[in-house]
């Protein structure tokens, strides 16, 4: 028996080749194994290669692996552009219909087995993909009897019958396999799980979870990939909880509701990725530098202009922190892991309202997409702090003529706050430069006396945000720190032992708080090192760069990768190697 493995199913887009991974990989989550997904897919509705690849094991790992064990091709095309990932002594499980061939120099062994004959024969050809999902279950001794569950909630709303048929064509998949092939390869077969009930889920329903957990309770959005499963998902669960989603027209208008329905006290939100952030600098500058809390979740995708829609890149960093024109207090957030993306969607509505400023989830695209397994999340960790909002209670009576000190300059930077209908509540309201009480101001004076206010209100956030740097610090001193953010944190952790068992100390950081930048938390880890490299996905090295301006220290080396894959375990430990 094995321990672990790595599937991949491929074909043309719309030919169900998302679903076969889905059901393959959800029956296999209820059987209480870990996975880790990522789907390459075209930036089109049909057509062009796509493929998904799952990992899964009996032990916690958060990273797609460097090679193969089973490819499912639906055509020569998927077994022509993905055998060099096949490890010698792999299996290829291609539809008869196409007849699949070994590629020069492959050392898989292939089986060709008729999907769509069988799954006609059943009574349609769409039913291929469950005959795919049989046989090459067959190999890992999974029984049919696992996919009952997953069969039944994907297809019970379309009848009885449609339930029976998808049972037969897996079935019919797992017989055909045992008939024709199981005695000519080795065992495949998979250790038994723990079988207990974890999650498993993308960062972007972890982050419409943490949204809704959180108290949001309005989200104005413009579809975009990969973000568009936040809205999708709060389409559907906000209204049980007294809340909507609107698609706007564009994502300048998303972003303006938002402030607006903050203005009035109702926690928002809206999602994008890079073209969308792009649009919305203005109107970032706008909750700014009227104090109004702001929630921006940027799915990191490939740039620039419409770039690569559906593939991975973390180039949008410093469009995030330098952006927008001017200059304001703002929060960047980064979450690592799919579970972190939970709690750190609630921690940025907090800090949004406590210090009155934008604050943006950064993810990035395998991270948004990619499906991980997740323990069970803990809710009693939710708290809802909302800083100096009033929401019903009546001020002082306000002396004639005065309006409300919406912006009055206090020793930590915050000023109180109140929604429209507040009594003794009133001030104004204005983009531009404004006093006080909001009222428009050109004054030297008070211009100064408005920006140290507003620029002083996250001296201390960096003390208090919750872990802005992951730390896996095994030496007091280091051969080599590597450093990361968003995704690449499993990869990086996969790599660390490879590099130990060859006599190499290696500590681990990754960058949680992009901005404000967690300096001294990360000069204490740096100091231990006598290399640091930073691992990211762009061609400047953006993160790099954060670390040399910040800390003063121009001794780092880039890891780079932006041809719109996610790194491989593999690549980084031997850049590794040869920068050492």
């Amino acid at each position: 028996m094995i321990n672990q493995l790595s599937w991949k199913v491929g074909g043309q887009q719309g030919e169900g080749i998302e679903s076969t991974g889905e059901i393959f990989s959800m029956a296999l989550s209820r059987l209480g194994y870990y996975l880790y997904g990522y789907r390459h897919f075209s930036s089109r509705i049909k057509g062009g290669h796509t493929n998904n690849k799952i990992r899964v094991s009996t032990q916690p790992m958060n990273s797609i692996s460097d090679d193969l064990d089973i490819l499912v091709a639906f055509d020569q095309e998927t077994i022509d552009l993905n055998h060099h990932e096949l490890r010698p002594g792999a299996i290829i499980i291609g539809d008869s219909k196409f007849s699949p061939v070994l590629p020069d120099g492959c050392k898989a062994y292939l089986f060709s087995i008729p999907f769509t004959e069988i799954a006609t024969e059943l009574g349609t050809s769409l039913m291929k993909n469950m005959v795919a999902v049989g046989a090459s279950s067959a190999l890992l001794g999974v029984k049919a009897d696992d996919f009952q569950s997953v069969v039944e909630q994907i297809f019970s709303r379309k009848g009885a019958s449609v339930v029976e048929k998808n049972m037969e064509a897996i079935k019919k998949g797992m017989e055909y396999f045992h008939n024709e092939a199981q005695d000519k390869i080795g065992d495949y077969e998979l250790e038994r799980a723990d079988g207990k009930n974890r999650l498993f889920m993308i960062g972007n329903d972890a982050i419409a979870m943490g949204a809704l957990a959180g108290g949001a309770r309005f989200m104005p959005a413009y579809p975009i990939t990969p973000a568009s499963e936040i809205m999708e998902y709060l389409i559907k669960k906000l209204p049980e909880f007294g809340g909507t989603v609107i698609q706007t027209e564009d994502e300048i208008a998303a972003c303006t509701m938002a402030i607006g329905a903050n203005y009035a006290g109702v926690r928002s939100l809206t999602a994008s990725a890079g073209p969308g952030l792009s649009l919305m600098m203005e109107a970032i500058g706008l909750s700014g530098i009227t104090e109004t809390p702001l929630v921006i979740v940027d799915t990191q995708r490939g740039g620039p202009s419409t770039g690569l829609p559906t593939k991975q890149e973390q180039s949008d960093i410093f469009a995030m922190i330098y952006g927008t024109h001017g200059e304001i207090p703002k929060v960047v957030i980064a979450p690592s892991t799919v579970e972190e993306a939970f709690y750190d969607a609630i921690e940025a509505f907090n800090i949004a309202e406590e210090y009155q400023v934008p604050v943006i989830i950064v993810t990035d695209l395998a991270l948004s997409l990619g499906k991980q397994t997740v323990e069970p999340l803990d809710f009693n960790r939710i708290e809802i702090r909302r800083g100096k909002l009033n929401l019903t209670e009546e001020l002082p009576e306000l002396e004639k003529g005065q309006y409300f000190k919406r912006y009055e300059v206090t020793e930590d930077g915050i000023s109180s706050r109140v929604v429209p209908g507040v009594k003794h509540g009133l001030h104004h309201v204005t983009g531009v430069e404004h006093n006080e009480q909001g009222k428009p101001s050109e004054s030297p004076i008070n211009r100064k006396a408005q920006m140290d206010k507003r620029m002083k209100k996250l001296d201390k956030l960096t003390e208090v945000f919750p872990n802005p740097i992951f730390k896996d610090e095994r030496h007091e001193e280091a051969d080599l720190l590597i450093l990361g953010v968003n995704s690449t944190r499993g990869t990086i952790q996969e790599v660390i032992p490879r590099l130990e068992t060859e006599g190499i100390k290696v500590n681990h950081g990754h960058i949680r708080l992009l901005h404000p930048f967690p300096t001294e938390e990360l000069r204490g880890m740096v100091n231990k090192a006598k290399k640091v490299v930073v691992v990211e996905n762009n061609a400047t090295g953006q993160v790099a760069q954060l670390v040399k301006m910040n800390l003063c220290y121009q001794n780092v080396q880039s890891i780079l990768k932006y041809d719109g894959n996610p790194f491989l375990p593999s690549e980084i430990y031997n850049e590794c190697k040869e920068l050492l």
